[in-house]
């Protein structure tokens, strides 16, 4: 795993997966940094090299009523204070072409949502900033096609491209991991498993989406088996009243019993 786009992660001799962790939006200053001193913490216990991960404005939304953020440029200096208290990388998603540009100046990594992977123009502006772009699999999406999203990046002159597997639709109102995807898609670039967005419930009559937390240590578990490069995994203090997508986070408080033991089974893994 080559981290050189990255220069502020730590601990990458370790032989460990690497993390994106992060609340799913910022919903203002004091909660990002308590949630990032608190993975900070962990990680540099276990040795685990940490990207921060928080959106800065939320685009898919169910509802019109739904959360969408504080202000574009107002979450973009606060993962900016994140990077600098902490000397840690960040990653947020972008979901305009004009956003690209715009994130690049405050952020490490740019994501594309899986919902957005296919739209050409935007991932060939992620690329063009020179930035890391982490590539969101299509719900929709075969392993197999993820192929031509990472060369959209490699053929716009970057290097530096992620695929980040978030499950596959399974009927209207489930998602499942087909685990048999991970070798495929790491051919072709770093692959990281979405663990919590992999249990989320959409489409819910209500148009809020729903989730099974109590299926992550199962779902991080098998990716940690199957050699995923990097998991993600978004957490918050306060998941029942978090403003987006607080029944598939994980609380902050079982944070670092779950890579604990992610970690020791990592280990035994490097070993075969």
């Amino acid at each position: 795993m080559n981290f050189e786009a990255l220069p502020k992660i730590k601990h990458t001799n370790a032989n460990n997966f690497f993390l994106l962790a992060g609340p799913c939006a910022i919903e203002g200053e004091d909660m990002a940094l308590r949630i990032a001193e608190k993975v900070v913490s962990i990680t540099d216990k276990l040795q685990i090299p940490y990207v921060f991960k928080g959106s800065f404005k939320k685009a898919n939304r169910s509802r019109v009523d739904s959360f969408t953020g504080i202000g574009d440029e107002k979450a973009l200096k606060i993962l900016q204070k994140v990077s600098q208290t902490f000397d840690i990388p960040t990653v947020t998603d972008i979901h305009e072409i004009s956003d690209a540009a715009m994130a690049a100046e405050y952020v490490d990594v740019l994501q594309i949502p899986a919902f957005l992977v296919r739209q050409t123009d935007l991932v060939v502006a992620a690329a063009k900033t020179g930035k890391v772009v982490n590539l969101k699999k299509g719900q929709f999406m075969s392993p197999e096609a993820m192929k031509h999203a990472v060369t959209k990046v490699h053929d716009s002159g970057n290097p530096y491209a992620w695929i980040t597997d978030r499950g596959t639709m399974f009927g209207y109102q489930d998602m499942i991991v087909d685990f048999r995807g991970i070798p495929t898609m790491r051919q072709y670039a770093p692959t990281v498993l979405d663990v919590t967005h992999s249990l989320q419930q959409p489409n819910q009559s209500s148009g809020v989406t729903g989730g099974r937390p109590d299926m992550i240590e199962t779902i991080a578990r098998a990716g940690v088996v199957n050699n995923v490069d990097g998991l993600f995994i978004e957490t918050h203090f306060d998941p029942k009243n978090a403003k987006s997508d607080g029944a598939n986070m994980l609380h902050l408080d079982y944070l670092e019993k779950l890579l604990s033991n992610l970690v020791a089974i990592r280990k035994t893994v490097n070993g075969f």
